[in-house]
């Protein structure tokens, strides 16, 4: 190196070290400052179910304000996504999200559509719950079971409607595959959210939709709606009486609801380590159990390690799953 290369690293030096120890010192004061955490849905829904309690246990647990900012539209959470992807990797916009993150991309590309986002954008930092979608229909509806659903479609192809959280979120998948496996043809139709989608079914627009069970259970126990079955590998305790659609004989149907807290892929590893420990403070809090067994939910928390593998797992079924059931409106 000659002199002149040499004055010139010399100089440079101490702004480099005094940029790290800027970075370090933002890092050791976090957060300073509201938090914003996305919800890509509507409220009502299962993402903005999770949220909010989490939101408040996280402003106790950091003492700063975490406010949920319900960002819909795009279909299946895409432009809330996609918002929480682009901001700045610095802990202060965080992204409450459900499993159709990982299916939305792939959509896209199936329709040659610019690709919204990238699920390599996020960081996982805590999964919250990993609910089975379950089956419901009005009340006043004539199908006692989901035979009896089967076949008055098989009766009707295309005839009976169902509303989704949009095209490829979670709700359109888990009944695409079950309309796949039993062989009948629905008529899909999307709203903003399952806030909306559940909405429609209570006002008569719909006939049918699969949700979350912290979704249905309020309306089941006021006598608005009926579950007719559970994409789960089991029944849960919520709905004891109301079989899966593997016991039903439809083998190929499994599909379950998770909500996660993720981050930019870029966050500062302080950062993120103090969301994980604030995280693993949060879904131990009581307030935070009561809420989601009240709401019929059971806790499913995971830590960023065993999240990250388990979305992995969990979007690579999900994919296959979309490019067997094609393009469909």
């Amino acid at each position: 190196m000659n002199r002149r290369e040499l004055l010139k690293a010399a100089a440079v030096l101490p702004l480099a070290q005094a940029a790290c120890s800027r970075s370090s010192f933002a890092q050791a004061l976090y957060p300073s400052r509201n938090i914003t955490m996305i919800v890509p849905f509507p409220a009502g829904g299962q993402a903005d179910l999770s949220a909010r309690p989490v939101a408040t246990a996280l402003e106790r647990i950091l003492g700063k304000p975490v406010i949920v900012d319900n960002r819909a539209g795009g279909g299946g959470g895409s432009v809330g996504n996609a918002a929480a992807a682009r901001a700045e990797p610095d802990g202060y916009t965080l992204l409450m999200t459900l499993s159709s993150l990982a299916v939305l991309p792939e959509a896209d590309r199936l329709f040659d559509r610019p690709v919204a986002y990238e699920v390599s954008q996020f960081m996982p930092i805590a999964r919250v719950l990993a609910d089975p979608t379950l089956l419901a229909v009005p009340a006043s509806a004539p199908w006692r079971t989901a035979q009896d659903f089967v076949e008055d479609a098989k009766k009707r192809p295309g005839q009976i409607a169902y509303g989704s959280s949009g095209p490829y979120g979670t709700l359109h998948v888990a009944m695409e595959m079950f309309a796949s496996s039993a062989g009948i043809k629905l008529l899909h139709v999307p709203f903003r959210g399952a806030g909306p989608a559940l909405t429609a079914i209570l006002g008569g627009t719909v006939q049918a939709i699969t949700a979350a069970p912290g979704t249905l259970k309020p309306q089941v126990e006021d006598g608005r709606l009926r579950v007719l079955g559970n994409c789960g590998a089991q029944r849960i305790a919520s709905f004891p009486d109301v079989p899966t659609f593997q016991e039903l004989g439809y083998k190929d149907v499994e599909f379950y609801i998770w909500a996660g807290l993720f981050a930019q892929s870029a966050l500062p590893a302080p950062i993120a380590i103090r969301l994980r420990e604030a995280m693993a403070q949060v879904m131990t809090s009581p307030d935070v159990l009561k809420a989601f067994e009240t709401s019929g939910s059971l806790v499913a928390y995971q830590d960023a390690p065993a999240f990250s593998e388990f979305v992995a797992t969990d979007s690579k079924r999900l994919i296959a799953a979309v490019k067997k059931i094609g393009k469909v409106e």
